[in-house]
């Protein structure tokens, strides 16, 4: 008995005294039950040893065969409280190394190639540090702060938790009061800002506000009225230009004509707005300031602004993304979310009805912005164009514990319900399937609960920038050594969804864009699981709403592990991904119109966030007559928020833009080309996409219109 297999089969001198000592360890552990007898586990080693030369003799042996060889011992013995501690003990070293193991295999694989659960991380040597430290991060999470349940929940696939890297440190995103942070100043941890005097300050500042926040948190960073909240900036720098122009003017004992100097000022104060405008969209995607991984997940909305410094603020801030980055790139941020508003941009008589027009322009060829319909049932009962949207959907602005606002809340935490799972379990009966919902939705609810118990006791100073700079909404009543929940308790905790459609083959044969029966039903689970978010929201105080989940790593993760389980069912688990919340499936064929009356009805229910898609072969630019036409229909479809898809290829070397098929650029030959396509609501570029989300992509069905 000189040498022991290890588990990682290293072939080790055998020490007998480790039995012994772990043997008495066993006992000081429940007390004594070995009473003072000293001699005691030096016996039940001796036992051990006899045991292993009896089964083993000179073969080989391991490590779990010496442990399963005391447990024996210890049963045989009388012991049984030590051979139950010794199990629990044995079983628990397993779980750690295996935690271990999945750890390094994770770090391993990500030192190798770049996670892509997040298209828009990069590759540098910071994005991979930041990647590890979000995998000790999960697994230390998983294994040492999440009730057991929850994490096993997690991990088998039943529902997926969020950014569990960040779980119990930080929230999720928040809208930013961008006008009263330039009112009133504020500070970014090296000395106070003060209000700006001209508008290319304010834009500077903007940038600075957006990624000094992303910092304290994982999320969205957003400005839900950008164009009201810097035309109070473009009215400083007309009076800025005015004074420059009549001091110059006097300093050259000159004079000018009125008329003139308007037109002067007006064409200087345009000329610094769209620089302004041009140096924010530059900013955005050039600052990796993200833990040095990733530029802000920024978005902004604008369009109802009817000032005119506002009106100015939109149409510069259009026409610079519209030009693009150096080389004609289209810009990856910010997500821009146009506000629709009848009587104020919808029609040709609506005073931004030209803007509304610029922004169809743009978005015919970037794919952006995408679109919020204020007058939707939902929204409208804000009043004005108070709703603001994130780039990835998300939407807030009731609040049970407040008053309603968008600036200055977000979302706190998501976790997502596998619904495709529930529905195979069910095997089409209902009653079952109900069952089986009520009950994630209770225990999927339970765990937003739990992970929010961790996250209101957080203190102010572990956000300087969010909660220090007053920035949530309430937290200005907050001190510095306060708990953050007076502030927070503002925010939402979301129930998401994905693959409702495959949920409804498993449970009818079909999915809602097919077959009607099957609509209803979806309609029917996805109201009722808004009810129930509701329900729980009265009773636990807090805002608990329903999300249709972005989901992006989610969708292959989860359809993987049914894979698995129940093997490849068709139109269910048969491909790479589930399709994202309540959508048509992508590669189902449907024309333009059927897919938003489908999809149009889902969205009042999911009041956490919601978007719908139309998919087009090719840029509409040469017809905005038709995307406009279809705006109108998703509008009249009670949709709150919406994009038009279609492929954008830019050529790096060159500029050239459009649907570039061919491998190698058609003006240049450079194969340096940029393939930017639509993830999850943002923009990303295809080689930055997941395997899951490339062949979803791949999928897509174009939409006749």
């Amino acid at each position: 008995m000189r040498y022991i297999l290890k588990r990682d089969n290293r072939q080790v001198q055998f020490d007998q005294h480790k039995i012994t000592a772990c043997i008495e360890k066993v006992f000081e552990a429940i007390n004594g039950e070995a009473g003072t007898d000293r001699l005691l586990p030096i016996t039940l080693t001796l036992e051990v040893l006899k045991k292993l030369d009896s089964e083993y003799g000179n073969e080989p042996f391991s490590v779990e065969n010496v442990q399963d060889l005391v447990e024996i011992v210890l049963i045989e013995g009388g012991f049984s409280k030590a051979a139950k501690a010794y199990i629990l003990y044995r079983n628990k070293r397993t779980h750690i190394r295996e935690a271990r193991s999945e750890l390094m295999d994770a770090v391993a694989e990500i030192v190798r190639e770049t996670s892509r659960s997040n298209a828009n991380v990069g590759h540098s040597p910071s994005a991979k540090v930041l990647q590890i430290s979000e995998a000790a991060s999960k697994n230390y999470y998983l294994n040492r702060v999440l009730p057991t349940e929850q994490a096993q929940a997690h991990q088998e696939a039943d529902i997926h938790i969020h950014d569990l890297a960040w779980y119990g440190k930080t929230l999720t995103c928040v809208q930013i009061p961008l006008g009263r942070m330039l009112r009133d100043g504020f500070s970014n941890g090296h000395g106070y800002i003060k209000t700006p005097k001209s508008i290319r300050t304010a834009a500077a500042l903007a940038a600075i506000i957006l990624q000094s926040n992303q910092n304290d948190m994982h999320g969205g960073q957003s400005f839900a009225f950008f164009d009201r909240d810097l035309a109070h900036f473009v009215e400083v720098e007309f009076a800025r230009q005015e004074r420059q122009l009549r001091a110059a003017l006097h300093a050259l004992k000159l004079s000018g004509h009125e008329g003139d100097m308007e037109a002067l000022i007006k064409n200087r104060t345009y000329d610094e707005t769209f620089q302004a405008m041009e140096g924010f969209i530059y900013n955005l995607n050039t600052m990796h300031s993200r833990a040095g991984a990733q530029v802000p997940f920024s978005s902004i909305n604008l369009g109802t602004d009817t000032s005119r410094g506002g009106r100015m603020i939109t149409e510069c801030f259009l026409k610079a993304y519209e030009r693009g980055l150096g080389r004609g790139e289209t810009p990856m941020f910010p997500n821009i979310c146009f506000k629709i508003k009848d009587g104020i941009n919808f029609d040709p008589e609506d005073t931004n009805y030209d803007l509304f027009q610029l922004a169809m322009k743009v978005a015919c060829k970037r794919i952006m912005p995408t679109f919020s319909f204020q007058d939707s049932s939902f929204n409208s009962t804000f009043g004005g164009e108070e709703v603001g949207y994130m780039g990835c959907r998300t939407r807030v602005i009731a609040n049970i514990n407040g008053e309603a606002v968008t600036d200055g809340r977000g979302n706190l935490s998501f976790s997502t319900i596998n619904l495709p799972r529930l529905g195979i379990r069910a095997k089409q009966d209902m009653p079952d399937f109900w069952r089986r919902l009520d009950e994630m939705l209770d225990f999927t609810i339970q765990q937003l609960l739990t992970r929010w118990d961790l996250q209101r006791n957080l203190k102010v100073r572990d956000f300087p920038f969010l909660m220090g700079q007053k920035i949530y909404y309430e937290s200005e009543k907050l001190e510095n050594d306060d708990a953050i929940e007076p502030a927070a308790k503002h925010g939402t905790l979301s129930v998401g969804f994905v693959g409702l459609a495959e949920c409804l083959v498993a449970l009818t044969g079909k999915h809602h864009g097919e077959n009607p029966g099957s609509q209803a039903l979806g309609i029917s689970i996805i109201s009722h699981m808004r009810r129930r978010c509701d329900e729980a929201g009265q009773k636990h105080g807090m805002n608990i709403t329903l999300l249709a989940t972005p989901a992006e790593e989610t969708v292959g993760r989860l359809i993987r592990s049914d894979r698995e389980k129940f093997g490849s069912l068709k139109g269910i688990t048969d491909k790479e991904w589930y399709t994202n919340s309540f959508h048509v499936p992508v590669e189902y064929k449907i024309t333009a119109l059927e897919k938003i009356a489908t999809e149009g009805p889902y969205h009042k229910y999911c009041n956490a966030g919601h978007i719908s898609y139309v998919e087009l072969a090719s840029a509409p630019d040469t017809n905005i007559e038709v995307f406009e036409d279809l705006l109108r229909a998703m509008g009249e479809a009670d949709m709150g928020y919406t994009a038009i898809n279609f492929p954008v290829d830019i050529c790096k070397e060159c500029g050239q833009s459009g649907l570039l098929n061919e491998e190698e650029c058609t003006r240049c030959g450079s194969t340096n080309i940029s393939r930017v396509r639509r993830i999850t609501g943002y923009l990303s570029t295809l080689d930055r996409f997941n395997d899951s989300k490339k062949a979803e992509e791949k999928s897509r069905e174009k939409h006749e219109v």
